[in-house]
């Protein structure tokens, strides 16, 4: 959720708006939680730190907090969905055996 990684796969197919909001949280997020790993942090504890930035752009656009939540949430699966098929299509095109699939 949190990489900082080349994200412009996925992306591309973003509206400028959510495209904003991605940038804002990841940047946000790469400020206070640093250099921990997703994968062994609660969520809970990364929603937690993620909270200022994501009630900044609720009241920005006069919205709830659990909307932007949930944008975020949606829209971070679509890059991620998408960052996952170009992988796959480069590792196919490259002739490497997809091991996903045993």
């Amino acid at each position: 959720m949190f990489d900082k990684a080349n994200r412009s796969t996925g992306y591309d197919s973003l509206a400028p708006e959510d495209k904003d909001m991605l940038n804002r949280i990841d940047a946000y997020a790469e400020q206070v939680l640093g250099d921990i790993d997703p994968q062994k942090t609660r969520i809970s504890f990364q929603l937690d730190k993620l909270k200022p930035i994501m009630q900044e752009i609720a009241d920005e656009r006069g919205v709830s907090l659990e909307d932007i939540f949930i944008r975020y949430m949606d829209l971070a699966s679509v890059v991620s969905a998408k960052q996952n098929a170009a992988l796959k299509e480069d590792l196919n095109d490259a002739g490497l055996m997809d091991f996903t699939e045993f």
